[in-house]
């Protein structure tokens, strides 16, 4: 699907038909979109297969006259009543006269831009644009990443009180979901710190600041998605490390349990035998009872004082 926007009085809003100085959205696009942009939007076909690519890494490249940026963004998905964080690739691609996105599936950075939420960004001014697209990416890593660190707190209290395997499993996704921020945050501070240098966009005094600004938010970024992926590796290894002493602990009283239920078992044992000249006291049916009685008693203060209760 291929939409046309403009900046209208501060705003931007959807236009009917293709404008020099509009922003081209492409969101999944069909067979005759694709031969749209490469004929009429003159895209370079390698520009093109890369920015459609899901498993492309952050870069930027120039062919042609026409650069593209490739950005990896994060993105929220509901899978029945568990979130998961990933990233997902988005082209930029900057020509003459437009700024053109392409991306395989809807998100929410440039439904934002669509949606008019974003303000008192101009469509026709290029550079400034990708840049505050890039900003707004920026951004929303660090929302996400404080979302994650407010889930991670409430299962981490989840499993302080009762050990599960479904607030394991949701720590396990939320680890995950960090690696992945993690190496995307990585790859899209390299490719910024490369469009800092110039070489591929030309950029007045007002858009160096904004990518300063742009650069700041992804280093905190960074800094944040790793000081919550060690905190929560080794939150992991503790709780791993509880539930094996929990086990051990349990196992423990259990084989001293064992220990204890098995001295009237052999009590009786030799009481019902027919040993010839008998047992002491082997007409004494409450003997055998008080033996063991005893002998428990004995064997508990032993296993007692070896730390085994």
């Amino acid at each position: 699907m291929i939409n046309y926007y403009k900046t209208v009085n501060g705003r931007i809003e959807e236009i009917k038909e293709y404008e020099a100085g509009c922003w081209v959205n492409c969101v999944a696009p069909e067979d005759d979109e694709v031969e749209y942009l490469l004929d009429f939007c003159k895209i370079p076909p390698e520009l093109l297969r890369s920015a459609l690519d899901d498993e492309e890494s952050a870069h930027i490249d120039s062919e042609d006259g026409t650069t593209l940026i490739i950005i990896d963004v994060p993105v929220v998905e509901r899978i029945s009543r568990r979130i998961t964080y990933s990233t997902m690739p988005i082209g930029i691609m900057i020509t003459d006269k437009n700024v053109i996105t392409v991306a395989i599936k809807d998100n929410t950075i440039l439904s934002e831009f669509s949606e008019g939420v974003v303000r008192n960004v101009r469509t026709d001014y290029k550079t400034h644009f990708v840049l505050h697209i890039l900003l707004r990416m920026a951004t929303k890593y660090l929302q996400y990443l404080k979302q994650i660190d407010k889930i991670s707190g409430r299962i981490e209290k989840e499993l302080r009180r009762s050990a599960k395997n479904k607030e394991l499993h949701q720590l396990l996704d939320i680890e995950k979901s960090l690696v992945y921020f993690s190496s995307s945050l990585k790859s899209d501070e390299l490719t910024l710190e490369k469009i800092m240098r110039g070489k591929y966009l030309k950029m007045y005094e007002e858009d160096q600041d904004l990518l300063e600004d742009v650069l700041i938010e992804i280093k905190q970024a960074v800094d944040m998605a790793a000081i919550h992926l060690n905190i929560l590796t080794n939150t992991m290894d503790v709780f791993a490390s509880i539930i094996s002493n929990n086990l051990n602990v349990i196992m423990k009283i259990q084989a001293s349990l064992t220990l204890l239920v098995s001295v009237p078992t052999v009590i009786s044992g030799f009481y019902g035998m027919n040993i010839i000249g008998g047992l002491p006291f082997d007409k004494l049916w409450w003997f055998p009872l008080l033996l063991s009685v005893v002998l428990m008693l004995v064997m508990y203060i032993i296993l007692k004082k070896k730390d085994m209760f």
